[in-house]
């Protein structure tokens, strides 16, 4: 029995296939292959992506996976989906998107969210919403109605980008608790759809879809779908989840104390808590989680750095030429601890939640003309994605999570031994790897979903880390990150 995971990542779409009866992946494939996917900026601040786009690469990549012959396309008995979380998508009355999404790292509604928080009362907030409205889904909605009343007034629903793809197999529009969390459209403490904040920036509750246990059937393949992509008609689309709920679902992470990370485009620490956590501000972000129930309330609390792999690839762009990611790394294991002195400080990729919504930009510090060469800078960057991460991680100590392992997949800058150690020592956590990315565990969500297994634990019953990477007594990276520290210190004012 075979399920099909989607995965709607920002520079590309993933899909793998995985056999339910050894979770074992068959075939993956992403598209585009050789590139990524870009970002329209129409102004500085501003993220937007078309999901008519993520639906054509979506089917061009199951079509690629149908391409390679490892399986019969009929033998797929459930879909899952995992996407870029806190993106707006709007859709007329004819289900058509008629208006770009603007995506997660778009910062043009900071100011709304901030004046939203202060007026409605911050401490009101944060207890029942667990996050400042900041540049959530509800604040970017709350921009296109201060901003585009004409696309406002031909909205028929709003949804994540997850949602508008299992809409566009399926015909049927729905979303799910832990969806609406990542909006700030959800009140934790009376456990439903927010009325204060709906209230507050003057929507129409109609615009929300009907919402469904996130492991549920959502819809099922529309059979003109099936008959493009060969698939089997009416299978169901049976599971939903934000990337980073997703990625800790793949990894096992469904316990409170549990930790997963990961370090793509944007970096990610994802803790699970059974309490109701927030920071006073609003630097880390508590949504439901996969197997969030109102009487047994599981909560995903998230660190997010927007600026770490896209920076990494900025790097390989203008000082790599000819280069792969290997080699880059290869040179950067070269340059001692350190990096001869330079620092860099990766935030170039919109507002920083945990600095607070600042802007700071990337920065390139104490750059030496006379002695620093590409492979510093190679180092450097990665030095100081790791920092940021233990900067992350030490908020999140601040709020109770406190991770004895960290899980991660092998993918995306965890593929990079030296990433790898400088982000174990510099941070004094272990970290367990495992072979799973975002599509496999949609897959393995969908069969959750589907009833193919009866529980997580059944899922994930055979799941063993490839590889465990302990701190070295030898490595310490405290005086170095104290450096990079003050620089940010300085940055922030």
């Amino acid at each position: 029995m075979l399920l099909l995971g989607i995965d709607i990542g920002t520079s590309s779409i993933k899909v793998s296939v995985v056999d339910a009866s050894n979770q074992q992946c068959i075939a993956s494939y992403r598209y585009p292959e050789h590139q990524e996917t870009a970002i329209s900026a129409p102004h500085d601040g501003w993220a937007e992506q078309s999901p008519n786009m993520w639906w054509e690469h979506v089917q061009k990549a199951i079509l690629g996976l149908n391409s390679l012959k490892s399986h019969n396309p009929l033998d797929i008995q459930a879909i899952g989906i995992a996407y870029q979380m806190h993106g707006l998508v709007v859709v007329d009355k004819s289900y058509d998107s008629f208006r770009d999404a603007i995506i997660w790292c778009d910062s043009r509604a900071v100011e709304i969210g901030n004046k939203a928080f202060t007026d409605l009362g911050e401490e009101a907030i944060l207890s029942s919403h667990l996050n400042s409205p900041g540049n959530f889904t509800a604040s970017k909605l709350a921009w296109i109605k201060d901003n585009e009343p004409e696309v406002y007034d031909k909205i028929y629903k709003v949804m994540l980008p997850g949602d508008y793809i299992a809409l566009k197999l399926t015909g049927s529009i729905s979303t799910s608790i832990s969806a609406l969390s990542e909006g700030v459209f959800w009140n934790f403490k009376d456990n439903e759809l927010s009325e204060t904040l709906i209230n507050y920036f003057g929507f129409d509750p109609s615009f929300i879809p009907p919402v469904y246990p996130l492991f549920s059937e959502h819809g099922y393949v529309a059979k003109s779908v099936a008959d493009r992509l060969g698939l089997k008609e009416g299978i169901p689309v049976s599971y939903k989840a934000g990337d980073q709920p997703n990625n800790a679902l793949s990894l096992n992470v469904l316990q409170p104390g549990e930790v997963a990370a990961t370090a793509g485009t944007s970096g990610v620490i994802y803790g699970v808590s059974d309490q109701l956590i927030y920071d006073r501000l609003s630097r880390i972000n508590t949504f439901a989680h996969v197997n969030y129930e109102k009487e047994d309330p599981k909560l995903g609390v998230l660190l997010c750095i927007n600026g770490t792999g896209i920076l990494n690839r900025w790097v390989k762009d203008q000082l790599g030429a000819g280069l792969d990611y290997p080699a880059i790394n290869q040179l950067a294991a070269e340059v001692p601890l350190g990096s001869g002195g330079l620092k860099i400080l990766p935030f170039g990729n919109g507002a920083e939640r945990m600095l607070e919504n600042k802007v700071l930009g990337a920065q390139l510090v104490n750059l030496d003309l006379n002695k620093h060469y590409h492979k510093h800078v190679f180092r450097a960057c990665q030095e100081g994605i790791a920092f940021a991460f233990r900067y992350g991680l030490d908020i999140m100590r601040e709020n109770g999570m406190k991770p004895q392992v960290i899980r991660a997949g092998k993918a995306n800058l965890f593929l990079s031994e030296l990433f790898t150690e400088i982000f174990v020592n510099a941070t004094n956590v272990p970290i367990e790897l495992y072979d799973h990315d975002g599509s496999v565990g949609a897959a393995i969500g969908a069969g959750i979903g589907a009833g193919i297994f009866k529980s997580p634990e059944e899922a994930f019953h055979l799941s063993k880390p490839i590889k465990i990477i302990e701190p070295s007594a030898t490595i310490d990276y405290e005086e170095i990150y104290g450096e990079w520290l003050a620089i940010l210190h300085k940055q922030i004012g």
